[in-house]
């Protein structure tokens, strides 16, 4: 069973167990407010379409949490995720728009604290030493700061919409190994980068899953069309660079918006 399909399964069976003890849960989905809160792989980075008075925090119309809101329609619609956010910043400057009404929020935050575009950098400009040695100094920052600032931005999404269904999502997995690449980084170099990203997602899950909320991955839905797969939906190094190691429009609609629709 994949690991979104386990994160689903226990929230459904959390679900029943408070209906069972009587106790409300959260409002359901479409009948309240939706809060998209995060970074780039909210936010809608590579996807193009951006909303024009999102300035350069790229908020794309062709973004999961948009093209959510614009299916389901719910009562209001905050799109605050914002390119290079991390969780202090999310916590300090777009946690204001939640509120009692908020029914459901989504999430992605911790890829920025731990330097993951510092990493690709040092992975596509240095040596393959150089690589692996900033992919194994971000993965110590998954294991020892990351969960204490995720811990902090889950207590105020939850002190600020206490009656809400907060859904964080994953990352991606970058590359198809063995694929159709025959340039660029190592076998290795690509290896260590997946497991780093695997990583990540161990963490956001655990952090989540002890805040309470729902952890949706996204691998599952990437799986196939990661780069060098002959399909690819997250962008390689490209112009503008902003895009670099971000999905594509397709890897928002295909990719994110399944995960975010089957975790609500």
């Amino acid at each position: 069973m994949s690991v979104r399909r386990i994160w689903a399964s226990l929230s459904t069976l959390a679900i029943a167990a408070v209906a069972a003890i009587g106790v409300a849960g959260p409002a359901s989905a479409a009948a309240g407010g939706y809060v998209a809160l995060g970074d780039s792989y909210s936010s809608g980075v590579g996807a193009g379409s951006y909303l024009s008075d999102s300035g350069d925090c790229r908020r794309s119309t062709a973004s999961y949490p948009y093209l959510w809101q614009a299916a389901n329609s719910p009562a209001s619609f905050d799109f605050v995720a914002c390119s290079g956010a991390t969780t202090s910043s999310v916590a300090s400057s777009q946690l204001g728009v939640l509120n009692a009404s908020t029914s459901l929020v989504s999430v992605t935050a911790g890829g920025n604290d731990v330097g993951f575009a510092d990493v690709m950098q040092d992975c596509v400009l240095g040596s393959e030493a150089t690589c692996l040695a900033s992919v194994d100094a971000a993965v110590g920052q998954m294991n020892s700061t990351l969960p204490g600032s995720l811990d902090a931005l889950y207590d105020g999404i939850r002190a600020g919409a206490p009656q809400a269904q907060v859904v964080v999502l994953g990352y991606p997995r970058f590359y198809q190994l063995s694929g159709s690449c025959i340039a660029g980084l190592s076998e290795a170099e690509r290896a260590a980068i997946n497991n780093a990203s695997d990583v990540l997602n161990d963490v956001l899950a655990k952090r989540s899953a002890d805040a309470g909320f729902t952890f949706s991955s996204v691998v599952d839905e990437f799986t196939g069309h990661e780069l060098c797969s002959g399909d690819a939906w997250i962008h390689s190094v490209t112009v503008p660079i902003e895009n670099s190691y971000h999905p594509k429009a397709a890897g928002q609609s295909g990719g994110y918006l399944p995960a975010f629709r089957s975790a609500v």
